[in-house]
């Protein structure tokens, strides 16, 4: 009898036993984490869940039903030197890096992507769609040039993300319309770097007046000029969702470039480029940008002008534009918003751009942008631009002579982000903090974006709901946490 009576309590414990290993099994496949360091690449964690009890107070509180903005896109920019850099690739190797940028399986599945208006300070050369002086009517516009180099490009991305969403900006008009007559407003070298332009120097434009002629004819012309862009690209199978109608407002430097005075611009998109391309029956969103002025008067002027305003579906602000878009969110919070383009940096390439990038990610998703755009996508090893003999990063880089590909800390950065987080998605109320990001997905998980700055590993507790989650994450780490219900 006491033998059966302790076969019976060894079975009770068996199968108490039983039941927390499965509980434990269960939670596991219910939180994932994705970690990246300098030195170790997207690694699936598995030992990385802790002990919590009762008394275990959360680091990180996320509010799972307190939805903020929509996530519109995430992705970076398109331009002619990087696609001069992939073409050094064979097809095959060619083809791992768009696969790398834009598939959905094992790549940073990039929703979102930019697009120049002509030549952009990565371009090849100087160009616009017309440089044909006071052809007002647009006769010889053509997209001649971008059907061998910026088309070819984004097809192969398109090719693998369909439903890759596009945006354009110009960084110059033609330069007859403007008036200095010249794709640049600075002359000579930049910041002691040489390969400039040899423009004259008493043709700058320093003050950033308005560079763009404010006479009608050559506004309908620049107006048209957007509308005729828009149309050839349709033409060409590729639809844009948006135009930003002046890349860097308020800079002039010594590549293609123009400045704007808020009322000037205010009077070309309300009085002349909205009713064009209404008028033309397109759908192109006009959205204001891309704003690189740190105070929130310029914006404000334009928006408070009711014309342009009528026309304005969201606003586009570069990392210089940082210390406006706090403001003009809160005042303007029916209008959508961008971060256009990320910090440059000095061809560095390494954890330090990592550190800028996540700055700057953190402060714009947490001031209701729902749109996140890397610049250069990839570039050759130098980095340097056509003008301004700048090395600048990218998230890819293609050495052209032996045919290194490399993908930078910044490339895992961001394909933490958008690999998982894709339009539609909703960006979550999480308590206060510099290190985390938090997102619903449209399948219901929570993603939890950590980053670990320390030089050691960290344990980390997150309060979701009525559960308390314990991670321990890599020193010098960014971290992916997925948790399903």
């Amino acid at each position: 009898m006491k033998s059966l009576q302790s076969i019976k309590l060894s079975s009770s414990y068996l199968i108490i036993l039983v039941f927390v290993l499965l509980s434990q099994t269960h939670f596991a496949q219910n939180v994932e984490l994705t970690y990246t360091t300098a030195s170790k690449r997207w690694v699936k964690a598995k030992k990385f869940l802790q002990k919590t009890n009762e008394n275990t107070s959360a680091n990180i509180k996320i509010y799972a039903d307190s939805l903020l903005q929509e996530v519109d896109g995430i992705g970076g920019a398109f331009n002619e030197l990087g696609w001069e850099a992939i073409n050094a690739l064979d097809a095959d190797s060619g083809k791992d890096v768009i696969n790398a940028l834009f598939s959905k399986e094992g790549g940073c599945n990039f929703s979102m992507c930019r697009i120049p208006i002509g030549a952009s300070d990565y371009a090849l050369s100087y160009y616009s769609h017309n440089d044909v002086p006071e052809d007002f009517v647009m006769r010889d516009f053509n997209i001649d040039r971008d059907r061998y180099i910026l088309i070819p490009y984004l097809k192969a991305a398109l090719k693998v993300r369909p439903d890759l969403k596009i945006w354009a900006s110009p960084w110059t008009p033609p330069a007859w319309m403007k008036v200095n007559e010249h794709y640049s407003l600075r002359a000579g070298d930049w910041n002691n770097r040489a390969n400039g332009n040899r423009m004259d120097p008493g043709a700058q434009i320093l003050s950033n007046a308005t560079a763009f002629k404010m006479q009608d004819q050559y506004l309908k012309a620049y107006a048209l000029y957007f509308s005729k862009f828009i149309q050839a690209y349709k033409k060409e199978g590729i639809d844009l969702f948006s135009i930003q109608p002046q890349n860097e407002i308020a800079y002039a430097p010594n590549w293609p470039s123009c400045t704007w005075r808020a009322e000037d611009f205010s009077i070309f998109i309300g009085d002349y480029l909205g009713p064009k391309l209404e008028e033309d029956g397109l759908d192109t969103e006009i959205w204001l940008g891309t704003i690189n002025w740190s105070k929130p008067d310029y914006v404000r002027t334009i928006l408070d002008n009711k014309k342009a305003a009528k026309y304005i579906k969201g606003v586009g602000f570069q990392w210089g534009g940082s210390n406006a878009i706090p403001a003009i969110n809160k005042e303007y919070p029916d209008l959508k918003y961008m971060q256009t383009e990320n910090k440059c940096g000095e061809g560095e390439n390494d954890w330090t751009s990592f550190d800028r990038s996540w700055e700057t990610l953190v402060h714009f998703f947490n001031n209701k942008a729902g749109s996140h755009m890397y610049w250069n996508m990839v570039l050759d090893e130098t980095g340097k631009s056509a003008w301004g003999g700048w090395p600048q990063n990218s998230m890819v880089v293609i050495d052209k002579q032996t045919k290194k590909v490399t993908y930078t800390d910044e490339f895992y950065l961001f394909k933490h982000l958008s690999h998982f987080v894709q339009p539609g998605d909703h960006y979550l109320k999480s308590s206060e903090g510099k290190n985390h990001l938090a997102f619903r997905l449209k399948d219901g998980r929570t993603l939890v974006l950590l980053n670990n700055p320390e030089d050691k590993k960290q344990n980390v507790n997150l309060e979701l709901g009525t559960n308390t989650i314990a991670v321990s994450v890599e020193a010098k780490s960014i971290n992916t946490i997925i948790i399903t219900k």
